[in-house]
């Protein structure tokens, strides 16, 4: 295997893990609220496992899409928790 390949694959889990570690300290005092990401703007995976990253929402408020908003505030913002989500699919 290219020595190159493995260096650089390396380096790039070594900052994914220090940006796992930020992240989570991002997220104290927020929550995930649904149905509100604009197209290109949401936060990270969607419910339907359609795509793993942010930036990937395809429409305007997909019901699956979400992003992070400050604790208690989605449902004034007209967004929905995942269980939700999920009890009005099912």
């Amino acid at each position: 295997m290219n020595q190159r390949l493995i260096v650089s694959s390396a380096l790039a889990c070594a900052l994914a893990l220090g940006l796992v570690g930020q992240v989570a300290a991002q997220d104290k005092g927020k929550e995930k609220c649904y149905g509100i990401a604009k197209a290109g703007q949401n936060d990270c995976a969607n419910l339907a496992g359609s795509h793993s990253c942010a930036g990937q929402a395809k429409v305007d408020n997909a019901a699956d899409e979400w992003k992070y908003v400050a604790k208690g505030t989605c449902k004034q913002i007209k967004g929905r928790s995942a269980d939700e989500v999920k009890a009005h699919k099912g």
